[in-house]
Order: C-alpha cells, then sequence, then structure tokens
C-alpha cells in the first residue's frame, strides 16, 4: 500500500519536534515520536523517519559528518527554508498547529502559566503568543545541547536557561532563532548576559577583563576563569551563528 503523502501542516508540526528532540533520540521508541505519529494517524516509524529527513538538511549534522536519512520530499525543504526566514511566525504556528490537531488550547499544549494572564482578548494573545515563542526557543536550544550546558557541561534541566546571544529586545527578527542561543547554566547566563563572559566566533569563551582587575575570590576563579580560554561543546545541530556571536563580543562583552 502506497504511503500517504504529508501535508503542510503535517510537516510544520514534524518540524516543530524535530527542532525539540535531540538528534540521538529521533527513533520509534521516543515517547514524544510515538504521541505524535498517534495524533497525526501515522505509525512511529513514519515520524521517526520523518525527522530524519529534515536531519539531512542540518548544516550543524553536516558539519559534524552526520547524516540524516535520504531522499526527502522537496515540501521538507521548503519547510525548512521557511523556518529559517521567519523563526517567530512559524514556531507559533507550529504550536498553533499542535493545539488544534489534539483538541487542546495552545496554553494547555505549550504548558504556559496561565495564573497572570489576562482574559481573553487583543492582550492575552499577544501575551502568550511570546509566551509560546519563548517556550519554543527554550526547548530547541537545549535539545541542540542535549540538555547540558555548553561550558560546563552541567545537566540538570531546571538550572539551564536557553541564552540570546543577541539580546530579545535588539533583535526582534532572531528572537526564536535557536542559532542565537546558547544553553548555559543560570550562573553563566547572568554573566553572558550582563557581559562578564562571551564565546568567541571560534567557540572559545573569553572573560572580561573587567571581571579580573577585582580581587579574585576562590568562588570566583572557580565558576568564571577557569573556564576562560575553554573551547565550549557545540550543539548537534543549530550551531550559534557567527554574525550573532561578534554582535556579542562587540556590543555586549565588557572588553
Amino acid at each position: 500500500m502506497p504511503s500517504v503523502k504529508w501535508s503542510r501542516e503535517e510537516l510544520i508540526i514534524a518540524f516543530n519536534l524535530y527542532c525539540k528532540t535531540p538528534f540521538g533520540k529521533i527513533h520509534i521508541h521516543n515517547p514524544e515520536i510515538i504521541a505524535l505519529s498517534k495524533i497525526l494517524g501515522r505509525t512511529p516509524s513514519a515520524v521517526s523517519w520523518k525527522l530524519a529527513n529534515f536531519a539531512r538538511l542540518d548544516p550543524g549534522l553536516k558539519e559534524r559528518k552526520i547524516a540524516g536519512a535520504s531522499h526527502g520530499s522537496k515540501m521538507d525543504v521548503e519547510i525548512w527554508n521557511e523556518f529559517n526566514k521567519n523563526w517567530n511566525r512559524l514556531a507559533f504556528e507550529s504550536e498553533r498547529l499542535l493545539a488544534e490537531m489534539t483538541g487542546k488550547s495552545i496554553e494547555s499544549t505549550s504548558n504556559l502559566d496561565i495564573v497572570d494572564l489576562p482574559k481573553a482578548g487583543k492582550e492575552r494573545e499577544s501575551i502568550v503568543k511570546v509566551r509560546v515563542n519563548q517556550s519554543f526557543f527554550r526547548k530547541s536550544v537545549l535539545a541542540a545541547y542535549d540538555f547540558q550546558c555548553c561550558i560546563t557541561g552541567l545537566e540538570i534541566t531546571e538550572l539551564l536557561n536557553a541564552s540570546h546571544i543577541i539580546p530579545w529586545s535588539k533583535d526582534e527578527d532572531n528572537r526564536v532563532n535557536p542559532r542565537n542561543g546558547l544553553c548555559l547554566n543560570v550562573i553563566h547566563d547572568r554573566a553572558f548576559d550582563r557581559g562578564f563572559l562571551t564565546i568567541t566566533p571560534d567557540f572559545v569563551v573569553k572573560v572580561s577583563r573587567a571581571v579580573k582587575i577585582k580581587n579574585m575570590s576562590n568562588a570566583a576563579q572557580d565558576f568564571l576563569f577557569r573556564y576562560d580560554g575553554v573551547e565550549i561543546k557545540k550543539p548537534s545541530r543549530f550551531l550559534p551563528d557567527e554574525k550573532f556571536l561578534k554582535y556579542h563580543n562587540r556590543n555586549v562583552f565588557r572588553v
């Protein structure tokens, strides 16, 4: 029996899961792949294979000489390009489509805290969209780094942040772009945000002289200076964009 052609909506939802799934967990036994297969009315094998089709297009995997599945469709490429041209719009659309297919609210499928949300209306819609995209960004960045801090290797998810390289307020177009993200523990996230450390375009940690001129405690040595000059753990996908790292080095880092 011939396979049923994937629709655009199905591919957008599948790409959403691709972004949130570490490469090593793209297989038929992954509970999230099984769950999506039930929603789409397809087999876990078909969903897993589709995610592997997307992997063949991933520059980060190509750099590591890791190949995804071959013989993907033309529409796979189109969806890949759509996301990469407008992450803000496609990330939200993928979450909206998933909510529609499951018959749940987008707040529910995105696991949003709705306690402080205003009642129905444009203000609520605007806040929900921002939070949905923030959630997508976090999940995509952490998955790209296999849920490990790229500086220390810390793997306690509750202590990890998806850090924007170009700050959220400075580049609206790349707020949800995973290539504008780093997985950092909460301490190094704050140091990165405040410009006390940066990641150079060749993926090396650089600590600011603004910190070095102060009297160093053992804690400062342990948390900061031991990593000065250390190469970060690169993600399996969505390698940080060189121009984003250059921006942080020039405009955020305290030389």
